[in-house]
């Protein structure tokens, strides 16, 4: 085999091992950890009938995210998504401690929720829509010039 044909295969065979462990890199799966909940020692010096809703904010931090209502508990949520080559994220495990409180404002309950305790129940953020299309300034403006009637301003 002559010199030149071993030196031009050689960088070949390294970029194509290259572009196979690329392609090998790519198909792994990848973690990605969305929220916060508490761990059970933090969890621990919650105690019912004696904190409020103040206190356990400085013990074991602010909640993700509140009920609707003034009254409801706070709830804390993590959610482990796996991202897999193109495909979309998936969900794969989720967490919830939900703290409820009296009236008083005093903890009458700490509880600890998976995805194996239920339905799964996929956490969306709606959007009130306008009433605004997807068009330009000018071709609002334009389209209004059908609905102008001179006889609404000599009405008054």
């Amino acid at each position: 085999m002559p010199a030149d044909a071993y030196t031009v295969t050689l960088p070949f065979k390294g970029i194509i091992l290259a572009a196979a462990c690329a392609a090998l890199a790519g198909c792994t799966a990848m973690y990605r950890d969305h929220g916060y909940i508490p761990s059970e020692e933090d969890l621990a010096e919650v105690v019912l009938g004696v904190d409020t809703r103040d206190s356990v904010a400085e013990t074991i931090g602010v909640p993700s995210s509140t009920g609707v209502l003034d009254n409801s508990g706070y709830y804390y949520i993590e959610t482990r998504f796996r991202h897999y080559g193109a495909k979309a994220p998936e969900a794969v495990s989720r967490e919830l401690v939900a703290i409820s409180f009296t009236d008083a404002g005093v903890v009458s309950g700490v509880e600890r929720f998976g995805l194996e305790d239920g339905n799964v129940i996929p956490l969306e953020r709606r959007v009130t829509e306008s009433g605004i299309q997807d068009k330009t300034f000018l071709r609002q403006l334009l389209g209004n010039i059908g609905n102008f009637n001179p006889a609404d301003l000599l009405a008054e």
